[in-house]
């Protein structure tokens, strides 16, 4: 791959999903985009990057979008985002949404449905606690090969023992000859739907959740702030924003605060209010 390709490639791939790859990337570029020119009968990828620039073939500029994003995800990743999720966010969401009882949850850059699923799980786990609610699930991908993964929900035996606790993989998983289905009724509590995060997504609703872990890493700042400024538009008030580990809302944008000792949990910030964040009495449940 000539320099000249790579850099078209870095463009597009920029302009299409947000990623941004540094310039010693190239050897990346070429091992995961030979298996496209190779499915699509092409020579080499000198051949695939020319029918990229020619712009006639958006299936072909769709493969390659998604055949150079990320996917790593397994179940429970990071545990911490889910000991919030049980015994902070829901009781907190739980207590300010008693009338209406609903409350919404957006997992986007979900890959493959290790995320959703596991939220799943534990929502089934709680059992009576939340009887009498309507709990929902969006999850949602700029791959459509792996959410078609994530909506059959059908894992490996090295994917089920990452992160997957055995007892919930026995209670909630069928043995399909060497793989793993995940039981109809955990499927069916979350719905998947591609979705680019670059393009507009205020149709899909308001949240009280959003979990977007993950994948901010790999975008440049403007597309950072960008992406948080309009996520926080689409969470509910007294909602929450979970980010991955090594991502964070400072220097990037005034929309979130984030809440003491609780690393990787936001809310959207109240300019009126006092600065101090006090959970209400529910959320402190264990």
């Amino acid at each position: 791959m000539t320099d000249n390709d790579f850099e078209f490639i870095r463009k597009l791939l920029k302009q299409r999903s947000g990623l941004m790859l540094s310039a010693e990337k190239q050897y990346l570029v070429e091992s995961r985009l030979m298996p496209v020119a190779q499915r699509r009968g092409l020579p080499d990828l000198f051949e695939l990057v020319r029918r990229l620039r020619a712009g006639n073939d958006e299936t072909l500029t769709t493969e390659v979008v998604e055949a150079m994003t990320t996917n790593e995800t397994f179940f429970f990743r990071d545990r911490v985002p889910f000991e919030h999720f049980r015994s902070v966010i829901l009781p907190a969401l739980m207590a300010a949404r008693d009338r209406q009882k609903r409350i919404r949850i957006w997992c986007a850059a979900a890959s493959s449905g290790q995320e959703p699923y596991s939220l799943a799980m534990t929502i089934k786990e709680m059992g009576a606690v939340l009887d009498g609610f309507r709990i929902e699930i969006l999850a949602t991908d700029i791959s459509n090969e792996v959410l078609q993964k994530a909506t059959a929900g059908v894992y490996s035996q090295f994917e089920v023992q990452r992160g997957l606790p055995i007892q919930l993989l026995l209670k909630y998983f069928t043995q399909v000859g060497e793989a793993w289905q995940i039981a109809p009724q955990i499927r069916a509590m979350v719905q998947f739907r591609p979705l680019n995060l670059l393009t507009d997504f205020s149709r899909l609703g308001t949240f009280d959740l959003i979990i977007c872990r993950n994948v901010l890493i790999y975008f440049d700042q403007p597309t950072k702030t960008d992406v948080l400024d309009r996520l926080a538009r689409v969470i509910a008030p007294g909602g929450y924003l979970i980010l991955g580990a090594a991502e964070t809302t400072i220097g990037l944008t005034h929309a979130f605060k984030s809440l003491p000792d609780k690393r990787g949990l936001y809310a959207p910030a109240d300019p009126v209010a006092d600065k101090v964040i006090r959970f209400p009495a529910a959320s402190l449940a264990s």
